[in-house]
Formats: structure tokens, C-alpha cells, sequence
């Protein structure tokens, strides 16, 4: 079985466990970059990141170049913004969803505050499946590490 884990990863949490979980699994990955970058710092970040999020935005993303029928299950990794997945996500699934068709998916949420486990549900409900095989929230993995947070992190790798 192949997998590829494909993420957004703004202040590097999302991209923290991306890492993690290629280097235990030998998955590739895809990294997707927006043409237009959100602010990161301060108000604005919240702000706009979140208005982005609440209003479904589908931003451009920078090419990228991957073959989807290599792969058996795609993992999906993203920040929470306004209790919802980050816009990026959106884009590489409405972009890619005859590609997706049949495969199996796990996904993860990085965050600071609340409202991960709600964006499993809407994530399964954009790319037309029932759920995810598995799934997990992490907070600020990177940001705030501790020795229980890598051991989730180890914990949802070994379920996949």
C-alpha cells in the first residue's frame, strides 16, 4: 500500500506532523502552497484566515505535480481556522475529486483552540465519503511539544 500525505501548513505544526508521519510510514508528500499568501502574525491572521474559512474560499494554489492513481490512501493534514479546514484543503479536493474517487483517507487537524473534531465531518462531506479510516487532532505540536503529544502523534501513525 502506498500513501501520500498531503497538508497545509502555515506556522509549521501541520507541516511538524506531516514529518512524522513520513518518516515512520515512508509516505511521500504533497505540501500545498497558496499563490497568494494569508498574514500570519497578529489580527490579521485570525481575521482574515478565518473569513477565508467561513466563506468557503477555494484559493490558487502553486503548481504541483502528483499522481494520484500511485497512491491507495491520501492523508490529509491542515490547520483549524473558524472551526473549519484551511481553504487550501478545499481547493486540492474539488481540484482532484475524480482522482480521489475509491480511495481510503485519514486526516488530521492541528490547532489552538477548539472545533477540530467538527472539521473531520465536513471534510468527509467535501470529498463524498462517509468517514475517515483515522483521524486525530493535535494542539500546537510544534509550537508547544511535550513528550504526550508526540506520543499521540506516534499513536495515530501506528493506526494508520
Amino acid at each position: 500500500m502506498s500513501d501520500l500525505v498531503v497538508y497545509y501548513s502555515m506556522a509549521g505544526n501541520t507541516e511538524y506532523v506531516a514529518d512524522k508521519i513520513c518518516a515512520e510510514t515512508g509516505a511521500d508528500r504533497l505540501r500545498l502552497v497558496p499563490k497568494k499568501a494569508y498574514p500570519d502574525k497578529g489580527f490579521a491572521k485570525f481575521m482574515w484566515g478565518g473569513a477565508c474559512a467561513v466563506m468557503a474560499e477555494k484559493p490558487l494554489l502553486e503548481e504541483y505535480s502528483v499522481d494520484l492513481s500511485k497512491y491507495d490512501r491520501i492523508i490529509i493534514g491542515y490547520p483549524i481556522w473558524a472551526s473549519n479546514y484551511a481553504p487550501p484543503i478545499r481547493t486540492f479536493v474539488l481540484d482532484n475529486k475524480e482522482a480521489l474517487k475509491g480511495k481510503r483517507f485519514a486526516a488530521y487537524a492541528c490547532q489552538s483552540g477548539k472545533g477540530g473534531e467538527k472539521t473531520f465531518a465536513k471534510l468527509a462531506g467535501l470529498i463524498g465519503i462517509s468517514g475517515f479510516e483515522k483521524s486525530a487532532v493535535f494542539v500546537d505540536p510544534k509550537d508547544a511539544p511535550s513528550a504526550e503529544k508526540d506520543a499521540k502523534i506516534e499513536e495515530f501513525v501506528k493506526g494508520l
